[in-house]
This record gives structure tokens, sequence and C-alpha cells, in this order.
């Protein structure tokens, strides 16, 4: 608000000392063409001594022209008298030209004041209607970081902000819900952990005992080793199972992703990817072509569609060579197929199986940032959205592709 306060000031004193300018210029015209009416009786003195009469119709400032006689001297406007062929005449005048010039000044005036009043409504207009409301909003964002989810936001009837709060609302409600949603899955992975850490135990101690057996020689006879031996290997598969659940637990019970099904069009999805990816990647110069497709009504989330594309396109222009991506869409009769294409891939064909698993990272991942859910997010996505992704190269380009499932 304090620059806001700065800027009305600077411009307030801008549309003033303009004001004071042109006010300046005006007077200094009055004043350069205050003697101008001395050469026009001048030049109509000559006429008259050589025609007798003057024509005053293309005058600009002497308005009149009076022989000598009654109230000879007695004129509303300035006047002059000059004495011709032995006869006197007054020649009325005004200083400043034309008429409508002498009410220039008051014209340019009317005209700054008009604008300075109209700049001083649109003014506060913006600070009451806009940045107000908008410097109340700023705190919002700061106490949703700080993980203060709990107070809701008031709605307002604010044309400019009603739809901006509704929106904040929103995610403070999704927020507050994944935060639920976390505990939950916290506490049902800290029990199931607790579950099979105490069902190993079982099988555990067996094998200890087991194996205290064999080491202290209390079984001869082969076959009962045989047997003893099969004993301990069939614990380790329990134990192996429990360690397989813990591992499976606490790498995917965490992501969770919600679908809303529904229907949209390829075109809604299309121009969401390209509205922010064209100018993105026209700023590092990378060509983004977007194929021809046929628009046809998709079944699945656009939110989530267009986080899927989002995820795939952050991937070409962070692993590829930053030359071109490609949006191209394979002809399909049962279903419908997006693709992304980009060159400068690096990554070993032996490793494409594996770049939908979460936490994988290729060895060409190098010193780029990341964590390694990107595409199995996108993965478990297609799939609640009951379509499917998959990747391939050929040379160094490769290719992702989203199948969708038709509506």
């Amino acid at each position: 608000m304090k620059a806001f306060n700065r800027i009305f000031t600077v411009v307030a004193l801008a549309m003033i000392l303009l004001s004071a300018v042109v006010n300046i210029i005006l007077a200094a015209d009055k004043t350069k063409d205050g003697r101008l009416y001395r050469v026009e009786i001048s030049r109509l003195v000559r006429e008259i001594e050589a025609k007798g009469s003057a024509d005053i119709s293309e005058c600009v400032y002497v308005t009149n022209i009076e022989g000598y006689g009654k109230d000879f001297y007695s004129a509303d406007s300035d006047y002059v008298i000059r004495e011709i062929n032995g006869e006197l005449y007054r020649f009325d005048y005004r200083a400043n030209g034309y008429s409508n010039k002498a009410h220039l000044a008051g014209v340019v005036n009317t005209v700054l004041g008009t604008m300075a009043i109209l700049f001083i409504a649109v003014m506060f207009y913006i600070k009451f209607a806009i940045l107000a409301p908008f410097e109340r909003l700023s705190s919002i964002p700061y106490e949703l970081s700080k993980g203060n989810l709990t107070a809701p936001i008031k709605e307002t009837k604010n044309r400019f902000f009603g739809k901006f709060l509704w929106g904040i609302d929103i995610l403070r409600e999704n927020m507050e819900q994944q935060k639920q949603r976390e505990l939950e899955m916290q506490k049902e992975k800290k029990t199931l952990l607790l579950s099979l850490s105490h069902d190993i135990k079982t099988p555990l101690s067996a094998i200890k005992l087991y194996s205290a057996a064999l080491s202290k020689n209390l079984y001869s006879d082969a076959e009962k080793q045989r047997k003893i031996a099969e004993n301990i290997n069939e614990k380790a598969d329990e134990i192996e199972a429990y360690v397989s659940r813990i591992i499976t637990a606490s790498r995917e019970d965490f992501l969770s992703p919600e679908v809303n099904m529904g229907e949209f069009y390829l075109s809604e999805l299309v121009e969401k990817i390209t509205g922010y990816y064209r100018e993105k990647l026209a700023l590092i110069k990378t060509d983004f072509i977007v194929g021809k497709y046929r628009n046809c009504l998709l079944s699945g989330d656009l939110d989530r569609s267009v986080e899927v594309l989002q995820n795939i396109m952050e991937n070409a222009l962070k692993y590829g060579d930053g030359r071109r991506v490609e949006l191209i869409f394979p002809e399909d009769d049962e279903c419908v197929q997006i693709a992304v294409m980009n060159g400068g891939c690096t990554l070993a064909k032996d490793d494409l199986p594996h770049i939908f698993e979460s936490f994988w990272r290729g060895a060409n991942a190098g010193n780029i940032g990341g964590n390694g859910l990107g595409l199995y997010i996108c993965r478990q996505l297609m799939r609640k959205m009951n379509g499917e992704i998959f990747a391939n190269i050929n040379s160094d380009i490769i290719t992702v592709t989203v199948v969708f499932a038709r509506a």
C-alpha cells in the first residue's frame, strides 16, 4: 500500500506541474501577441490613407473603426486614435486576437481539472476496491504455509477476488483433507509395522531354535536334519513375505491420488497444455510442435489428465536436448493416444521398464533434481482413469504415450 501511495503522490504532483506549465505557456503566449494589434492598426491606417476606407473582415485584433463624432471617446473595448488625412479615427481592438483564444486557458484548465478528478476517483477505487481487499488476503498463503488450515476463509462479493477466495478455500479444504489422510495412513502404517514386527518374531524364534539345535548336533539323523532345513526355509519364506508387505506399505501406501471421473473433450486438455507450454518453450528457444488431432469426448478427470501431461512435459524438458518437443496423437479406433516425444534421450533401453516404478531414477539423472515419483504417479492416475501409460526409445528419441478411454 505504501508503494501505491508513493505512486499516487508522484502522479498527482506531475499533473499539478503539467497544469502550471500549460498556464505559464498560455500566459507567455498572451504577452507575446499582446502588441500585435498595433501592426494590424498600422496596416489599416495605410489602407485608409490610400483608399479612404479599410476592410476589417480579415482582422484578428481590430474589431471596429469609428470616425470622429458623438461619443467618439466612449467605447466598451480598448482603442487607439489615429489622425489620417486630417481626420480622427478610432480603432477598437482586443489584445489577444480571436475570442476563443481568450478562453483557451479556461478550457485547458477545465480539461486538466476533469482529468485530475477522474484520476483521483480511479486511484481511490483501485485502492479501496482492489488493493485494500488484496492486502487483507496477503496473510492467507503465509498461514497456510504454517499449517493453519482450520480457519475458513470468509467469502466476499468482491468482483475481483470472489473466485480467488473460493479457490483458496477449496485449496485449504483439500490440504486439510490431505493432512487428515496422511495422519490416518501414518497411523495405519505404524499399526501394520507393529503387527508385522510381532508376527516376524514367531518364525524368527523358530529359526533360532533350529539353528541352535543343529549347531549342537542334537539331530544326527540325516532325514531329521533335512526336515529341520526345510522348516528353516519355510520360516525364512514366511519372514520374506512379511518384509515384502513392509516394503510395499512403505513405498506405495502414502501415494493415493484421488480421481473424479467424468467426461471432457480432447481439445480442452490440449488447450490447457499448449496454453502453458507454448510461451514457456518459446522463452527457452525450444520448438513446440502440436500435431493434428480429431476432437472427441474422453473419459477421466480433466485436472488429473493435465497433471499427467505436465509431468511428462517437464521430464521432456529436464532430460531432453532442449531442441524440440512434439505433442502427437497416434490414430487408434478403440482409444485416444497422446504422445510426448523429444530427442536427446540418454536412458538405457534396459532401464526403460523401471521408469514407472516409485523412487526409481535412471543412471542418466546425474545431478538433475528429482525424487523418482513423477512417472509413477502418472501411471497410478492413468490406471485409476481406466487408461494406461507406456514409453519407447528409438535411437535418442523417447516417446511417452498416455492412453485414454473414449467416453
